[in-house]
């Protein structure tokens, strides 16, 4: 059940466990999924369900224990440094806290995102980064500090930032969580944007139930395993 154009991320048969003798206690059960190309899949489930677990594993951001994850056309278990780096340089991650530089404008936290991308002509990445925030609506705010922006609109420089790089793959925890409706709607809005016009897939952690109604597919977990799997119906 390897990825393909159309599911670039696969898992199977995925298990996790954390703390190692008496104390190791198993995180995740069977977990078996496809994510098609350029949609939205949420995660939902009470906390300590496994959600980032999973979405950590499926990014490369922690090891596979047992199991089989394909993102992009390779096996991530077991895979050596180098391909996990190179991955990771296709994938964009957003988080609830935004991590914005707070001596760096707009643009430069922007132009942040490009360096995982090694060494890049200053100029092109200064079009990419004021390029990336005109999509977000932020084409006035490029040169601002982000203590003069307000928590939407911090959380959506952290939306172009993870995009400015044309990632394959987005990865979003929570990244609704601290917005309130308007600014969290705009927020996955985008992001779904992204997946129409640039076939990005996004996988997303979430507790707000707010937004679950612009998920293509909604998986939900309770302590470990999935229990639901719901795709939305064709436009």
């Amino acid at each position: 059940m390897a990825a393909d154009d159309d599911f670039p991320i696969v898992a199977q048969g995925l298990n996790h466990w954390f703390g190692s003798g008496e104390a190791r206690k198993q995180a995740l059960f069977d977990i078996n999924l496809r994510v098609r190309r350029g949609s939205l899949t949420v995660l939902v489930g009470p906390s300590g369900s496994g959600k980032t677990t999973v979405l950590t594993l499926l990014g490369c951001l922690r090891d596979v224990q047992e199991g089989s994850v394909h993102l992009l056309g390779h096996e991530v278990h077991g895979a050596k440094s180098d391909l996990l780096i190179a991955l990771r340089k296709r994938l964009g991650f957003i988080f609830q806290a935004h991590n914005l530089h707070v001596s760096l404008t707009a643009r430069q936290n922007v132009m942040m995102g490009l360096q995982v991308h090694g060494r890049i002509d200053p100029a092109l990445a200064d079009r990419a980064a004021a390029h990336a925030l005109t999509l977000v609506g932020l084409g006035d705010r490029l040169d601002y500090l982000p203590d003069n922006l307000s928590g939407g609109q911090k959380q959506r420089v952290a939306v172009a930032r993870a995009m400015v790089g044309n990632p394959d793959v987005i990865f979003a925890d929570e990244p609704t969580a601290a917005l309130d409706r308007d600014s969290g709607s705009n927020v996955v809005d985008m992001i779904k944007r992204l997946g129409r016009e640039r076939g990005t897939t996004t996988v997303m952690v979430t507790h707000d139930n707010r937004i679950l109604d612009r998920a293509d597919r909604v998986i939900t977990l309770e302590d470990g395993r999935i229990v639901a799997d719901t795709e939305a119906a064709p436009a």
